[in-house]
């Protein structure tokens, strides 16, 4: 039995699949009355560190600040529960692709939110220096999240790619240079297909010819990065397609249908695995039904360190925390 290690010791072992205490754990959420500036994020994020003591931390920004760049606006909600309201989105009709060129990373929605990666690398010192990630979605996510529907977005990939494509550069090389410089001040990028790497949405020969290519550029920009995870949403997704990607781990919905459990995947990669807690057993189930899902998925994984136990995404706002300690007990009181 290994004796007990600090949080960064514990995750940057598991990622080299060396011995561990015990798992890895982490949950985050969004803080919709707090995002709408870096300093409200980062109060934010480090009273639900602080809380729970997570071992690494996903930095989760406002949904949106990827698309704003391009002119994307959106209503802010005060209440905590309410997701921001869509006011503006650029592109209406195929042709306003044409409208969507390179921008600075450093300005805006981007700057701010290097802001925060410069907050929280100055206050995870000390007894609270953990790994933590900054959430960059893919080229074809921050397309798709610039068109009022993905039924509209699915007709303009194919009834005019050509314009997709020249757009899909444009965002690539601003995401290019943000990953840069956002690596410079966290231990890496939260890489996020969103539900855009499922094959509910496009199929295997679409991803390849839309999202692949841009994807391994973002991820060459973040190549000297200690700590990237691709991070494939939904049910049905495409993981087992993408495990090729230049990453040290991957984190999914080992629950959901269609999509591998944490036993396929230990056999499939030797990077490290996040995930095993279901959302809806989050938000509606119990400590106990936590707890033994926990359990199940230890037993899954079998000994091996590289299991670092979070949920399927980004839980629920109104998830009770009831649940989200019974998440962080149940695992810190595990041991491999």
């Amino acid at each position: 039995m290994v004796a007990a290690i600090s949080s960064l010791e514990r995750v940057r072992a598991a990622l080299a699949n060396e011995a561990v205490d015990r798992p890895a754990v982490s949950l985050w959420r969004h803080f919709y009355e707090s995002e709408e500036d870096a300093e409200g994020l980062v109060a934010a994020m480090l009273r639900w560190q602080r809380q729970y003591g997570w071992d690494f931390m996903k930095v989760n920004p406002r949904a949106q600040y990827h698309v704003e760049p391009w002119g994307a606006r959106f209503k802010y909600h005060r209440d905590g529960v309410t997701k921001p309201t869509t006011l503006s989105l650029p592109v209406q009709q195929a042709e306003d692709w044409q409208q969507i060129t390179q921008q600075s990373p450093t300005a805006g929605a981007l700057g701010e939110q290097l802001q925060a990666l410069n907050l929280l690398k100055r206050a995870l010192k000390g007894d609270e220096r953990v790994l933590f990630v900054q959430t960059v979605f893919s080229p074809l996510s921050v397309a798709a999240d610039l068109v009022a529907t993905d039924a509209v977005f699915k007709q303009h990939l194919q009834e005019a790619p050509e314009l997709l494509h020249a757009a899909l550069e444009q965002i690539t090389r601003t995401f290019e240079q943000y990953v840069a410089e956002a690596i410079n001040l966290c231990d890496g990028i939260f890489f996020a297909t969103t539900e855009w790497g499922s094959y509910d949405r496009l199929t295997k020969e679409q991803y390849a010819e839309f999202g692949r290519p841009y994807d391994m550029r973002i991820l060459k920009a973040a190549q000297e990065a200690e700590f990237n995870l691709l991070h494939v949403c939904k049910a049905n997704n495409m993981l087992l397609d993408l495990l090729d990607y230049p990453v040290q781990a991957f984190s999914w919905a080992a629950h959901e249908a269609g999509n591998p459990d944490l036993q396929t995947m230990l056999g499939k990669t030797d990077k490290a695995l996040i995930g095993g807690v279901g959302l809806a057993t989050l938000l509606e189930g119990t400590p106990e039904q936590l707890h033994a899902q926990l359990v199940h998925d230890l037993d899954q994984a079998d000994g091996e360190p590289r299991w670092l136990a979070a949920a399927d995404c980004s839980i629920d706002v109104r998830s009770p925390a009831k649940n989200v300690a019974a998440v962080a007990d149940t695992v810190k009181g595990m041991h491999l």
